[in-house]
């Protein structure tokens, strides 16, 4: 994050004595990035966060993975039942590679155990539902829209309210941020950004719990899922300050960057990580070149694999997309407009579009049994009737 933030209580030196009421000493906890050297936060706890009472390996999180088939464009529908998981466990994951997963969720159901992915950060954007993420850091509320960004470490669950909340999620095995060419040399957003910290939200308020008894937390690190239970309740934060902390932003205060003629997707992004991007297609104004042509024209993936969540709207160049579609247009082979839709888009105004873009810089595998999703029809759209 480029900006500084504190909430609660803090000392006003670091590292010197910090007491409560009764004289005993609240637990500091400094945590960093890229060993010191990259962003932190230091939190200062009732009580220390080493402290558990017992440990136990959970679950394996590896995923299998389908054999190589042919190499074609790919649609699955996200638009299943809902399971009896909440956020983290009912996760149906259909992509991803040794960088990021990417799934969807969808659950009324409020976790009852804490969770933290120490694997690497996490993005959660909200397709519909509002609810909340409590954290060690405070609390989010969310609504359709957000883009929730949770830091590596962070511990978390999300409370959905009385209603089903569908949650796009990307989770890496690294870190994700703005993208560099946006901020100057102090992390500031720049002026011809899509977006600026007017946009960014941090926890809104600190909750601290100082009570005592039985607490899960659900930790997933190295490919497997272990349960650490604490004899206090894990959210006992009595305030931090610093720039690692979750944040949210949403997809309506992506400002659009448009042009005379067609822009290429790189004005689309949002966010970056180590080898992928992640961009927003929001409603805004055509290309107004009298002779412009609104549809994107055929392009190779040559180095990327893309991927598109569709959120809202009616995606002009795509014909038999729904709300929820997820597709995946693989590096080596060239993709672009449906047929028809090139020509229909010329002489319109606008779109009214809303959907996630991916792309990642290594091939994507797709999760075995996920072709029960699939719309396996997909590859032959472009073909002449």
């Amino acid at each position: 994050m480029p900006f500084y933030k504190k909430l609660g209580n803090i000392p006003r030196k670091r590292h010197t004595a910090f007491r409560k009421e009764d004289e005993s000493l609240y637990r500091e906890q400094v945590m960093g990035t890229k060993g010191f050297s990259g962003i932190q936060s230091i939190l200062y706890h009732h009580d220390a966060p080493t402290e558990i009472v017992k440990s136990e390996l959970f679950a394996d999180c590896h995923l299998e993975f389908e054999e190589q088939k042919d190499l074609c464009h790919r649609h699955f529908q996200t638009d299943f039942e809902s399971n009896l998981g909440d956020a983290v466990s009912g996760r149906q994951f259909i992509l991803g590679n040794d960088d990021l997963l990417i799934g969807v969720v969808k659950t009324t159901k409020s976790m009852d155990y804490y969770y933290r992915n120490s694997d690497g950060d996490e993005l959660l954007f909200v397709h519909y539902g509002t609810g909340k993420v409590e954290s060690m850091f405070g609390t989010i509320h969310y609504e359709p829209g957000d883009y929730i960004v949770i830091p590596v470490g962070t511990i978390y669950r999300v409370v959905p309210n009385n209603e089903e909340t569908k949650l796009l999620v990307i989770e890496t095995t690294s870190w994700i941020t703005t993208p560099k060419r946006y901020r100057n040399e102090h992390g500031q957003l720049l002026e011809h950004s899509p977006f600026c910290e007017r946009d960014i939200f941090g926890p809104e308020k600190l909750e601290t719990f100082s009570e005592k008894g039985s607490f899960e937390v659900r930790t997933k690190s190295r490919g497997f899922l272990h349960s650490h239970f604490l004899s206090h309740h894990p959210l006992n934060v009595e305030g931090w300050d610093g720039y690692l902390y979750p944040w949210k932003i949403n997809i309506r205060d992506f400002e659009p960057i448009t042009g005379r003629i067609h822009m290429p997707p790189p004005i689309h992004q949002m966010f970056e990580g180590h080898n992928f991007v992640i961009c927003s297609f929001v409603p805004r104004l055509y290309d107004y070149h009298p002779d412009a042509i609104p549809a994107p024209y055929y392009h190779s993936n040559v180095d990327s694999d893309e991927v598109l969540y569709y959120v809202e709207g009616n995606f002009m160049s795509r014909k038999g997309i729904n709300e929820g579609s997820l597709t995946l247009h693989p590096s080596g082979i060239p993709h672009g407009p449906h047929p028809g839709t090139i020509e229909a888009s010329i002489g319109k105004k606008e779109t009214l579009e809303l959907a996630v873009m991916i792309d990642t810089f290594k091939p994507l595998k797709v999760v075995n049994k996920t072709n029960i999703l699939e719309d396996s029809n997909y590859k032959y759209s472009w073909a002449p009737k």
